[in-house]
């Protein structure tokens, strides 16, 4: 970014007519480094969160990329190239927010002959993944499977898998596939008897089906990390080690939870062992308990209840969609406030009871069909509960019960979505262009319009949202209010309490964001994403820190500053910086006000202490 300084310093003049500053030394502006020092260290898990190199707590928020590895149209490659890569990384940035990716790659395609590593698929792959490792996208491979192999279904299927390669099917010699009456491509988990005894067989390891896996995902594990720069290798958080694991079917006298301690569990094990020689021993295995163990249908027993205390080598790592929801029948309305608290409480704990951080690696609703109108609530709601486990009605009343921020991704960021060319189950009869072209899904965020530019499907102020990526302390509480739409209705879950009258005149009718954390000593900021609806000229940050409107350019003695986030793609953050340990700091940041007065702030800042001082001190 040769042109960075002289493009800041331009926009700093812009901004000095509206910079209001009390309780904050002013500074003498210093051009902004092309990237701050403390940026792009590797992630470890520190007491129950992910901690990067200058001792911050860390936020993950981003997306899946993507579910065309699951199509054979890009040779199970997330892109048709690095140019499209770069494209969709920059546009997750800018468009969506997101910080980081789980990344998928495809057993098939790895290994398509049994033995051999296809390094050809895997220099692709890692090409792609540089592409968001570049743009400042922490990044976790997942090696993702569905209905295990899209080998075992039949041309003129109704439906189709992804996973495992051909030549692992053809061992099994498996029944001919089929589901009955199914409505949902899911329902072939438990009702396709194919499906059901392949899954079966790679968890007994029969025909060492799963020591090849685990061979490919080693060698896999060890190309990434020798093709990629120390400094790229940083922002790999860790690996998925297998997507929504089921057993297929269970043994005599085995249930799921005996199952994930018999079966599952030990292929961690193993695949921790694998990450250690392939030179991944610093990051964590992203372990996923059964598939239902968090559903809200078909609830079953475990979350690897048995694993003992995961500590740092490992992180919780599940899944949640709304069945109810997406049925059409279970679940009549729509989202509702606090509607999903309890589902991501109960993540929250299980992590905590494992000794170590969580993220829920996928979430979403469709955004086509018969239940496509819950999207809007169903997605503010899971956003929500990612940020705190207390619902809007009561966050202000006791936000001492908010709870760690989650770390997520929504599924899925696919920038070809409704624009594939794919043949189902290599079938030319049966060519699939819209949605997701996989088994009549439609949930990616994004899409390409005609002129090939990038695009959102969902509303801007749900997806691209203010969360805390770096935190240096513990966050005590936190809320977004995203005023985000459904149809013409704004959905305010979450408004500011009249008794706080200046905190709600100075917010208006305007999205706010609201951290409380307690510091620990660490010298670099804490961070806030700023959405692109917080222009930098018209954002207010009311802070003990002191108060601002129209942030400045950071220097290193500005409290309160704005900077780009990293990876030049125009996405910027909110800095503040403090030098104390144990002190309570909190920060409220807000895009409803346009010139606030002085003594609008000033009475807002009283408000706000007092209440932290009252709720969280």
């Amino acid at each position: 970014m040769p042109n960075i300084r002289a493009r800041l310093l331009a926009v700093l003049v812009v901004l000095c007519g509206f910079l209001t500053v009390t309780g904050t030394p002013t500074a003498t502006a210093a051009p902004l480094p092309d990237s701050l020092p403390f940026d792009g260290t590797p992630l470890t898990v520190s007491g129950g969160r992910f901690v990067d190199g200058a001792g911050r707590e860390v936020v993950l928020r981003g997306y899946n990329v993507s579910g065309e590895t699951k199509l054979a149209e890009n040779n199970g490659l997330p892109f048709a190239s690095v140019t499209d890569a770069k494209k969709s990384a920059t546009a997750l940035r800018a468009l969506g927010g997101g910080n980081s990716v789980r990344f998928l790659l495809s057993w098939a395609y790895a290994e398509p002959v049994r033995g051999q590593v296809d390094t050809a698929y895997l220099a692709a792959a890692t090409d792609q993944m540089r592409a968001f490792l570049d743009a400042g996208v922490r990044v976790y491979p997942d090696f993702h499977q569905d209905l295990y192999s899209r080998y075992l279904f039949d041309p003129d299927s109704w439906y189709t898998g992804d996973g495992a390669p051909q030549w692992a099917v053809d061992l099994g010699h498996y029944p001919d596939e089929s589901c009955g009456i199914c409505f949902l491509w899911g329902q072939n988990i438990t009702q396709n008897g194919a499906v059901k005894a392949a899954q079966h067989d790679f968890w007994h390891n029969a025909y060492g089906l799963q020591d090849a896996f685990l061979t490919t995902a080693q060698r896999t594990m060890a190309y990434v990390k020798q093709n990629l720069t120390a400094e790229q290798f940083a922002g790999v958080v860790g690996f998925d080690p297998y997507n929504e694991p089921y057993a297929g079917t269970y043994d005599s006298g085995q249930n799921s939870r005996t199952w994930e301690r018999d079966l599952l569990w030990p292929f961690y094990v193993k695949f921790r062992a694998r990450m250690d020689a392939a030179g991944w021993q610093d990051k964590p295995a992203l372990v996923e308990p059964n598939l239902f163990w968090n559903g809200n249908v078909s609830k079953e027993e475990g979350g690897l209840l048995d694993a003992g205390t995961l500590g740092s080598r490992y992180v919780f790592n599940t899944h949640f969609y709304d069945q109810k929801a997406i049925s059409g029948i279970l679940m009549w309305g729509k989202a509702a406030d606090g509607q999903y608290a309890t589902d991501f409480g109960t993540v929250r704990d299980r992590a905590a009871a494992a000794g170590t951080t969580a993220v829920v690696s996928e979430f979403g609703h469709p955004l086509a069909g018969t239940v496509a109108d819950k999207a809007p609530t169903v997605l503010k709601a899971m956003y929500q509960a990612l940020d705190s486990r207390v619902k809007g009605a009561n966050w202000w009343t006791t936000p001492a019960a908010s709870g760690p921020v989650l770390s997520g991704q929504q599924w899925q960021w696919d920038i070809y979505n409704g624009r594939h060319h794919e043949l189902m189950n290599g079938n030319p009869d049966k060519v699939l262009t819209t949605g997701d072209a996989w088994n009549d899904e439609d949930l990616s965020a994004v899409r390409l319009d005609d002129t090939g530019k990038a695009t959102l499907r969902q509303d801007a102020r749900l997806l691209d949202r203010i969360y805390p990526s770096a935190t240096s302390g513990t966050t005590l509480a936190f809320t977004y209010e995203d005023r985000s739409r459904d149809g013409s209705t704004t959905l305010t879950w979450n408004p500011v309490p009249s008794s706080l009258p200046n905190v709600a005149q100075l917010v208006g009718s305007g999205q706010y964001g609201l951290l409380v954390w307690r510091s620990n000593g660490t010298a670099a900021p804490t961070e806030l994403h700023l959405p692109a609806s917080f222009p930098t000229a018209g954002t207010t940050v009311v802070s003990d820190l002191g108060t601002v409107h129209a942030p400045p350019a950071y220097t290193n003695t500005t409290k309160i500053a704005a900077a780009p986030e990293p990876g030049g793609t125009g996405s910027r953050r909110l800095l503040l910086t403090t030098s104390d340990s144990g002190t309570l700091h909190y920060a409220l940041v807000t895009n409803g006000a346009s010139a606030p007065s002085t003594t609008l702030l000033a009475a807002a800042r009283a408000e706000l202490a007092s209440w932290v001082a009252q709720k969280l001190g």
